[in-house]
């Protein structure tokens, strides 16, 4: 899944500069907003709610000398359930497995337990830890400079960057900086592909990411949505999917009264499916109830969160 784990094409190239970034932080400091304003692409799905990211994803930044691969990870929390368990070692996996570290903060918000809990854990790092303080949008130079401060003596920070991965504001300041620490003159991925993760797993999130955005707090985080089939037609793409819950009362919820939301769901995520694959598309969703799914290896495994099962 990293660089330690996954199949490469290494090529060598004079004067070049790579390596693997992880993004780390908090639920809903921005780390896939970020990530996506860097790439100018639709690679990490995005919500006001926190744990929107379940998955470790890889983004490709490519310039003529300059090969980055950023490491998305899922907010690190107080696990309620053994999927809880597995995010939370997929980011702690992806700290150790990376060339640099960036630590996304909300300079909107106060400094918290959990960002001070992660912070602890980067004290057996040797690697470049960099402090990036997301959502500058809306501060005065004043209070920038106070957010600093209030962050800086607590680690020995290789930089601190400012920035507002919303209104891409200093990420061109970020990726200069990050530039500095990369340490290989070696491309991993070609210059054309912008995330490791597969069709299918792209489609299934932009279908989850309209059922976030949709629906209210406690259904987002009990559901999963998997690809079944995809049919390529002549004129259009056939994609079969289900949408998971773990219990009736919210399955009722995500059809709606008359299949009016899952028709909603459908017709949203149809559109970003069509952009994605540059085709028109026919969405088929049914939703599945799979009792306490989060909970249980067979399906974590069957559903795709098995990589950091223990």
């Amino acid at each position: 899944m990293l660089k330690k784990n996954t199949k490469l094409n290494y090529k060598m190239e004079e004067n070049m500069k790579s390596g693997f970034v992880s993004l780390v932080g908090r639920p809903n400091v921005g780390k896939s907003t970020l990530l996506n304003n860097i790439l100018g692409k639709k690679v990490a799905i995005t919500s006001a709610k926190p744990q929107t990211t379940r998955n470790i994803i890889q983004g490709i930044y490519n310039e003529d000398d300059t090969q980055i691969v950023f490491v998305d990870t899922p907010g690190i929390h107080k696990p309620n359930h053994k999927l809880g368990k597995i995010l939370n070692k997929g980011a702690y996996y992806s700290i150790d497995d990376v060339d640099v570290v960036t630590f996304l903060v909300d300079g909107q918000a106060g400094l918290g337990k959990g960002d001070e809990y992660i912070i602890e854990k980067f004290k057996t790092l040797d690697k470049p830890v960099i402090l990036v303080i997301n959502k500058i949008d809306g501060l005065s130079k004043e209070e920038i400079f106070k957010k600093i401060t209030e962050y800086k003596d607590l680690y020995n920070w290789s930089d601190i960057v400012p920035v507002s991965a919303l209104k891409s504001k200093n990420t061109e300041e970020l990726l200069k900086v990050l530039k500095g620490y990369l340490p290989d003159s070696i491309k991993y991925f070609d210059e054309n592909q912008i995330t490791n993760r597969s069709t299918e797993f792209m489609i299934s999130e932009l279908i989850r990411e309209k059922v976030f955005n949709l629906t209210n707090e406690e259904v987002p985080h009990s559901i999963t949505c998997i690809v079944e089939q995809i049919i390529k037609d002549k004129d259009k793409t056939i994609i079969n999917a289900a949408i998971i819950v773990d219990r009736d009362s919210l399955k009722k919820i995500i059809i709606g009264k008359n299949g009016d939301m899952v028709k909603k769901i459908g017709t949203l995520a149809r559109k970003d499916i069509e952009e994605l694959l540059g085709t028109k598309v026919y969405l088929e969703l049914y939703v599945k109830t799979i009792k306490k799914w989060r909970d249980k290896e067979k399906y974590l495994t069957e559903l795709g969160y098995n990589d950091f099962l223990e």
